[in-house]
């Protein structure tokens, strides 16, 4: 069978799952490259914060999409799954196997389900005149006016989402189409077929000392001094965003101790880690691993492998998806 035939693999998960580990070693398995989904890995220089893998955690395997976008340049969706399509293609044409492996679900689903995403370059001045206008004339008024544009889209958007009112009133600026056009106009091609395997945890508990354990390892490792230097670049509202940042600005300013921020990292990680899990387990293409099930990573994999065979074109068909 051609490389191109066979379902994409993808590794998924809520951060701290071991996603990065699984992933490698399938593809020392099944001779494959890692191919990032994760919407802050892109980025040049945020490596503690983002969990970026280390050489030693590659251990040899190609990573594609880390890196490779700077701070200050604007990014989107439709850009991540033009990259990931290209890379897709790239390792097929080499004779390698694709292994997706991240936890940004808004990019997974737009690549695998293959949204038709119309450019939408972002317009600063314009959303700072419509953020100036709600709070002069609040956000009802900013609703009323995308409800005369885009009614379909203002009656799923309540009127305290100020930032999903401010996006659709972008959209329609900058595009002419309105967003309700674009989501109907974005499901035209049929989805990739992929393999996708979901690593979760029965105890919640334990995925949370995961975390725990995780943030403490990057104060280690020197987030605080990273954090200090991109909050403090010109133009660094993507680094403001970024979980591992954001959260020490209050320490950075004076307002609150080192032990405070980093509690509220955390805090804020697993969070962060309870909608990824929400995203990933509302599809019902997800193959689910369950970490504690499992005394170690060769029976982890062993697992995996299971799946992906068992989900090859040339197995019989399954009738449930979900493992575990």
């Amino acid at each position: 069978m051609a490389e191109s035939e066979k379902k994409l693999i993808a590794v998924l998960g809520p951060t701290a799952s071991g996603k990065t580990a699984l992933a490698v070693a399938l593809c020392e398995r099944l001779g494959g490259e890692a191919i990032s989904c994760d919407s802050m890995q892109i980025y040049q220089g945020m490596d503690i914060a983002t969990a970026k893998p280390t050489a030693d955690e590659m251990r040899g395997i190609p990573h594609h999409l880390i890196g490779i976008v700077s701070p200050d340049e604007p990014f989107s969706v439709a850009k991540y799954c033009a990259l990931a399509e290209q890379a897709i293609a790239d390792v097929r044409a080499r004779g390698r196997r694709p292994v997706l492996v991240g936890g940004t679900g808004q990019y997974y689903s737009a690549l695998v389900d293959q949204l038709t995403l119309l450019p939408s370059e972002a317009d600063p001045a314009y959303r700072a005149q419509l953020q100036q206008r709600a709070l002069s004339e609040g956000a009802q008024t900013l609703l009323e006016e995308l409800r005369r544009v885009d009614p379909e889209a203002a009656q799923t958007i309540h009127v305290n989402n100020l930032g999903r009112i401010i996006r659709a009133l972008e959209i329609y600026h900058t595009t002419g189409l309105t967003k309700s056009e674009q989501n109907r106009r974005s499901h035209a091609a049929p989805p990739l077929p992929v393999t996708a395997i979901c690593l979760d945890a029965r105890a919640r508990a334990g995925l949370y000392d995961r975390i725990d354990r995780r943030v403490d390892a990057m104060i280690e490792a020197g987030l605080v001094e990273e954090a200090r230097a991109f909050l403090s670049l010109p133009g660094a509202a993507t680094a403001a965003q970024a979980i591992g940042y954001k959260e020490l600005a209050p320490y950075f300013a004076g307002e609150a101790t080192l032990e405070d921020c980093v509690d509220r990292l955390k805090q804020q990680t697993r969070r962060y880690a309870k909608r990824q899990r929400t995203w990933f387990l509302r599809d019902p293409r997800m193959h689910v691993l369950y970490i504690d099930d499992y005394g170690d990573a060769q029976a982890l994999t062993d697992a995996a492998m299971a799946i992906i065979a068992a989900d090859s074109p040339e197995a019989e068909p399954e009738g449930n998806k979900n493992d575990g």
